[in-house]
């Protein structure tokens, strides 16, 4: 079955939180990213991706993708990971992005029979304003493995339309003469994807993270490979450490503004190299009658003072889409109620340069909030293994919201799950 989220007015009215001492700060980012061109996923069709058999859905500037457990969230949010994944120069395109999930088998649906193989496309646009007219571009990317041989993942069909032209289309004639082509995309590749390599970059640009702490704090002990993307913030400290010194500082001043609205007797946060190691560290100052006492680093931070950091410093720190996968997790209802609002401000200070940001959540702190602004898609599975249905707010859904019932009172027992406070 084929959902798709239709456009609708805004939801929720945006109230004064503490945080709003903070837009002035936060409308400053727009400097860092006023050069850069802005560009939208406006539209997803999913065949066969993991437990999606045959899914559409729209998104705005910020969508929230609400359901229980094991209902698809993380492997709706992963499609957006999987292509950036293949259009990264480091990243080992189609055939590591499929490895390093496990393989084909680990990625096609379950409920794949009569069409077994995969299919994704993406409409992108530079304004979501305008959602009748033809989108900028179009992707298309459907892949297999080869039937034969090794049983590699090959494409099966790959083609991007700018303003409904045809920009190319595979198979070609080279990659009949030449079959070892396949195992490639043009997305990956840097001298095949010039005329749509706005595609390309949008997709390498889209940042996730979702940050384990304990990684963070005991990365000393812990002999882990780095990931090339890090979703789970191994590498975080040095993402910070490479960030030019200028900017590092300027995100840093901003989040330890907002968590000082949060934390009780926090006074400074800081970015440290250790004189000895040449380790980087984050610290934070609170509040201590004997001078320097106070000092804490970030294996002594709390598990949700960390992902705050973590989540605030990725609002932060980018222009393009941007994955949130359950914010929640690890903090105290005070904060999360707050979540909302730190999302509709940073939309709002980033609205001339882009950005579209897609949140994952089962909270019902979250979803109460009167902060809550954006549009939502409601992911229901199916009985008995069946596939998961994405699903749009109805008409009196939207009506009900508009009249001043929040999301988690409208759209969560829609989900088919009772969700605990936290």
């Amino acid at each position: 079955m084929c959902a798709c989220l239709g456009r609708h007015r805004r939801i929720g009215t945006h109230t004064t939180l503490p945080l709003a001492t903070l837009s002035v700060k936060l409308n400053r980012i727009q400097s860092f990213y006023w050069s850069v061109k802005k560009m939208y996923i406006s539209n997803l069709k999913l065949r066969n991706w993991r437990n999606f058999t045959k899914v559409e859905a729209n998104f705005r500037e910020t969508t929230y993708v609400i359901g229980p457990n094991a209902s698809g969230k993380s492997n709706l949010l992963d499609v957006f990971r999987f292509m950036r994944d293949i259009a990264n120069p480091k990243g080992g395109g189609l055939q590591q992005a499929i490895d390093t999930r496990g393989g084909l088998s680990k990625v096609r649906s379950l409920a794949a029979r009569k069409q077994p193989w995969i299919e994704l496309e993406f409409e992108f646009r530079e304004s979501l304003e305008d959602q009748n007219s033809p989108p900028d571009w179009r992707y298309v990317l459907w892949f297999n493995h080869e039937g034969t041989g090794k049983q590699r993942p090959i494409v099966l069909k790959e083609e991007a339309h700018h303003h409904n032209k045809l920009t190319f289309r595979r198979p070609n004639e080279e990659d009949k003469d030449d079959r070892e082509r396949l195992t490639q995309t043009h997305l990956e590749q840097i001298n095949m994807n010039r005329e749509f390599r706005e595609i390309s970059t949008f997709f390498t640009d889209v940042l996730y993270l979702h940050l384990v702490p304990q990684l963070l704090k005991y990365s000393d002990h812990l002999a882990l490979k780095h990931l090339e993307s890090d979703p789970f913030g191994q590498g975080f400290l040095e993402e910070i450490t490479g960030t030019q010194s200028r900017t590092r500082d300027f995100r840093l001043r901003t989040i330890e503004e907002i968590l000082q609205k949060v934390i009780p007797n926090l006074e400074q946060l800081r970015f440290v190299k250790d004189d000895a190691t040449g380790r980087p560290h984050l610290e934070m100052l609170y509040n201590h009658w004997r001078p320097n006492a106070g000092w804490q680093r970030e294996d002594q931070f709390s598990d949700g003072t960390l992902r705050m950091i973590a989540m605030l410093w990725t609002l932060l720190s980018s222009n393009r889409m941007i994955l949130l996968e359950e914010p929640e997790l690890s903090l105290h209802k005070a904060i999360v109620e707050q979540i909302p609002g730190l999302l509709y401000k940073t939309r709002q200070s980033r609205r001339k340069s882009g950005g579209q940001i897609v949140v994952s959540t089962h909270s019902e702190v979250m979803l109460s909030s009167k902060s809550v602004v954006g549009d939502f898609l409601i992911l229901k599975p199916g009985k008995g293994g069946e596939a998961t249905r994405i699903e749009p707010p109805s008409r009196e859904d939207i009506a009900a919201m508009q009249a001043g019932l929040s999301p988690a009172d409208v759209l969560l027992p829609k989900t088919g799950e009772t969700i605990q406070r936290i």
